[in-house]
């Protein structure tokens, strides 16, 4: 398999990091791209060696003990892993922050974990640290990247001066697979984040687990552009850690608003994405479709029914028809130019981090860009199961990683139990005896069914359910997946715990909506115009025609359009990008509540 880093090679995520510097010290670690010179620079992993010697020497005149809790928060960037592996270290604990959340919620994370150190990144980061920085008594030492003027805190240091000029590297505290690595906080739909603690050997068990799982392996020659956030733990574990064992190059992204052009700069084998990336990508090709020649749809439209026919054929599903002669030249014309968008030399993309929409796997799938879709928590380190490149049935989460147990509990609950599984959260054993029971069973909270070849199908998700006033249960995930196939709807969420039929808020598209209102004889332009009749009218034709395989209890009879999007920053957002219904539900109360007026 490859040069591959066993977990018994490794021990701990610093060994891992030691024994690839030990293996290939000239070969290129990471690419990123530098503001001040405006170009992409490389690192190799040896260069990675005499930075993280750095960090480790400015940590040790910090005096933290073992143990102790560090946090960084920074966008994804070597800076981000030379810090983590200093850490690591010394054995220090890392609590990754993500870089957009709120103030009070980094307060409370910081707090909870009894943070000694945080390093973060601009003058923008600590102007919104400042308006809590009084809450943070237990933090002995700031570091920003940028250089902060007029601070006023004794506690802050620029990195430039706060790190020596050089350093030999130290000994390594650690070496205890079984220690704490991190605590890793979900960011949660209700209630205050917990925080997840992984060993060292949790999550290297895991990212050599799903390593294995790719027939076609990683290697040298591959490149991964990371884009999701480092303090997610699917980026930290598939993205950092696996390619690491691998000896893979990462290339770090500029910003998702760039992630078009740096797909074509980096030009990456592997991708590691959620399905929000993808859904932009199907979107922007469908809306050049409408607006272009007819022909060019049915071109397109039979170069994706020929390629997901190839693909069935394929992995042994489908029997081989003579239109799949018509490939080379569908490929050529159609396939080719979609996947020039991405880079042109994409091998594989992993999606996890939430449900990839069957319409847009069959996409790329058929055009020739195999997405594997898995499945994971952050308890978990994070993935439970990914389909595999030769056995890829797209509706599945696939099939269990190596080691890891899975069964279907009560009320078809789905059940993990592995060498991934978590410590328990920090200081609070009441929700770890909850999550995970004394036979070590964890429970997802996701329903789930086991099929042909231990495929796994996500069901539902067992707090998501919706009970209505006439006893009908229904799963409002399952709903929302299948309205945002409607390209009008950018964010939707089903209502109606206790009430006798449904109702959807949604998001509309900017551009959809334009288009929408002015079919309908509204200006897009007037707040009113999304509370007009025949706007909702024609709003909720196009809500029912998406649900139409569900029971038919299951009735939508109205509709709130809104405009203004859910966001991390307006709190209706987790910084996973997951909505949080009981805040959605708050601020649109009154609305809602309109919505049942007469029934």
């Amino acid at each position: 398999m490859g040069d591959y880093i066993k977990p018994d090679e490794a021990v701990t995520l610093h060994g891992l990091f030691l024994e690839r510097v030990k293996r290939t010290p000239d070969a290129v670690a990471y690419r990123y791209f530098d503001t001040h010179q405006e170009a992409w620079l490389s690192l190799t992993w040896g260069q990675m060696r005499e930075q993280v010697a750095r960090w480790q020497a400015a940590l040790l005149r910090e005096h933290l003990p073992v143990g102790d809790r560090v946090a960084v928060m920074l966008r994804n960037c070597p800076q981000w892993v030379m810090f983590e592996q200093a850490a690591m270290s010394l054995g220090l604990v890392v609590v990754p922050l993500y870089t957009v959340d709120r103030p009070d919620s980094l307060a409370y994370i910081i707090n909870n974990a009894q943070v000694k150190m945080l390093l973060f990144e601009t003058g923008e980061q600590w102007q919104s640290l400042r308006t809590v920085i009084g809450q943070l008594d237990c933090v002995q030492r700031l570091v920003s990247l940028e250089k902060i003027t007029q601070n006023g805190d004794p506690r802050l240091r620029c990195a430039d001066e706060w790190l020596p000029a050089q350093a030999e590297m130290g000994w390594e505290r650690v070496r205890d697979r079984d220690a704490l690595a991190t605590i890793m906080y979900t960011s949660g739909t209700t209630g205050k984040p917990k925080g997840v603690m992984l060993s060292h050997y949790n999550m290297v068990y895991n990212a050599y687990a799903a390593l294995e799982t790719f027939s076609s392996g990683v290697s040298h020659d591959d490149i991964l552009l990371s884009f999701l956030p480092l303090s997610h733990t699917f980026e930290r574990t598939v993205g950092y850690y696996m390619s690491m064992m691998a000896g893979a190059t990462v290339a770090y992204a500029r910003s998702v608003p760039l992630l078009a052009d740096d797909l074509k700069i980096i030009r990456p084998t592997i991708l590691i994405s959620v399905p929000r990336i993808f859904e932009r990508i199907y979107g922007a090709i469908h809306t050049k479709l409408e607006e272009g020649p007819p022909l060019r749809h049915r071109l397109f439209t039979l170069a994706v029914d020929v390629g997901w026919d190839r693909f069935e054929y394929q992995q042994g599903r489908g029997a081989w028809t003579p239109k799949l002669l018509l490939w080379p030249l569908l490929k050529r014309l159609v396939a080719d130019k979609v996947m020039d968008r991405l880079g042109g030399r994409l091998r594989l993309s992993i999606s996890g981090g939430a449900a990839l929409p069957p319409k847009i796997s069959r996409l790329f799938i058929a055009l020739g860009l195999p997405i594997v879709q898995g499945y994971g928590l952050t308890e978990t380190s994070p993935v439970v199961s990914v389909n595999r490149v030769e056995d890829n049935r797209p509706s599945t989460i696939g099939q269990p990683l190596r080691g890891i147990e899975v069964r279907i509990g009560e009320q078809n609950a789905l059940l993990v139990r592995g060498p991934s599984n978590m410590l328990g959260y920090w200081r609070n054993p009441e929700a770890t005896a909850a999550m995970i029971d004394k036979d070590g069973w964890l429970n997802t909270g996701d329903t789930a069914s086991i099929g042909a070849g231990g495929h796994i199908t996500i069901t539902g998700r067992l707090k998501e359910i919706i009970v209505m006033s006439n006893g009908e249960k229904v799963p409002p995930a399952d709903m929302e997946v299948a309205i945002l196939r409607d390209r009008l709807f950018d964010q939707v969420m089903v209502h109606g715990e206790g009430h006798p039929y449904l109702v959807v808020l949604t998001v509309v598209n900017p551009e959809q909506w334009q288009n929408f209102a002015r079919e309908v004889g509204v200006r897009p332009d007037m707040p009113e115009s999304l509370r007009d009749t025949r706007v909702e009218q024609q709003a909720l034709r196009r809500v029912i025609a998406q649900i139409g395989e569900f029971p038919g209890y299951a009735k939508v009879r109205r509709v709130l359009l809104l405009t203004e999007p859910w966001s991390i920053e307006n709190g209706l957002l987790t910084p996973t990008l997951k909505f949080k219904r009981a805040k959605v539900f708050a601020r649109y109360e009154k609305e809602i509540a309109q919505l049942y007026e007469g029934h």
